[in-house]
């Protein structure tokens, strides 16, 4: 029996299907391109969600450019006279010096606190550890009207009110939970064997944490630092109860002025907070993605 035409056959049709089946003719679309063609719909969604949040606070740019006595948008006259009232007028100077001092001490006092905790918590075998994180990550779940009650009637015994100290204090008990959360998150993927591998070897906890572990989760470190530090600047509640004249923030004056007059001083204030705060979150995110290359 002739199998010589099967065998030819054979191949002619196996070459034939070969071809076709790798043509985009007959290729599947990739699971990734399904993914995202599936949620195109919801990336459009988030984008209007985006620009519903963020175009209200982008109009206080050019309001801030205004030259008229009043708030308005668009500017008929565009000046940089509320710009140099803020810098020229010493009340608004000493509450911006008292908003940076209070947000750079509040990360000093966080960071290691936080850094500490997340550390003994992740390598903790205790039942108890869950509860521990619970409730040290209690404050961002209570309204920060009530933690400003709590915290002026305290003072008042304390003879904490209007001072840096009970700022920093209060400012520290707000950002500690984000703080918290962002390096217990970078310690989840962080291996811990090379810890105990170097404490083997003869080092102790102590310098196997400062050589081996804090190198590697410094990223999530660095970002919840930035993060206390945005939060202790941009804090107005707990300022309005504790602090008086003297020892104003730069949020607490900006909501006074807000409530007594009309000035277009707080348009030009607003727009450098935000470039502040956007600056901060910018050199979070470009110190995470030259952390990951190193890596």
């Amino acid at each position: 029996m002739n199998t010589a035409p099967r065998y030819m056959a054979g191949r002619m049709s196996g070459r034939i299907s070969g071809r076709f089946s790798g043509s985009w003719l007959s290729r599947p679309a990739s699971d990734t391109q399904v993914t995202h063609r599936g949620r195109l719909w919801l990336y459009a969604l988030a984008a209007l969600i985006m620009i519903f949040l963020v175009v209200p606070t982008l109009i206080v740019i050019p309001m801030s450019f205004s030259g008229s006595q009043y708030l308005e948008f668009p500017p008929r006259d565009w000046s940089m006279r509320w710009y140099d009232n803020y810098l020229q007028t010493s009340e608004w100077m000493t509450a911006t010096w008292v908003s940076i001092k209070a947000a750079v001490l509040t990360v000093l006092v966080v960071t290691p606190l936080a850094t500490m905790a997340a550390y003994g918590l992740y390598v903790s075998q205790l039942k108890a550890a869950r509860y521990v994180f619970i409730l040290l990550i209690t404050p961002m779940m209570v309204p920060v009207i009530l933690i400003a009650i709590g915290v002026f009637f305290a003072y008042t015994r304390l003879r904490l009110n209007n001072t840096m100290l009970g700022l920093v204090l209060a400012h520290s008990a707000l950002a500690l939970p984000l703080c918290l959360i962002v390096i217990s998150a970078g310690l989840k993927s962080y291996d811990m064997n090379q810890e105990r591998v170097a404490r083997s070897l003869g080092a102790s906890r102590l310098r196997a944490f400062m050589v081996i572990t804090l190198p590697q989760i410094r990223f999530s470190v660095i970002t919840g630092a930035l993060l206390a530090f945005i939060v202790s600047f941009d804090e107005v509640i707990v300022a309005l109860f504790i602090t008086g004249s003297g020892m104003s923030t730069i949020t607490r004056s900006m909501f006074l002025a807000l409530r007594d007059q009309i000035d277009p001083t707080i348009a030009a204030i607003s727009t450098i907070l935000i470039l502040i705060t956007t600056a901060a979150l910018v050199a979070a995110q470009i110190f995470g993605r030259t952390a990951q290359k190193k890596s």
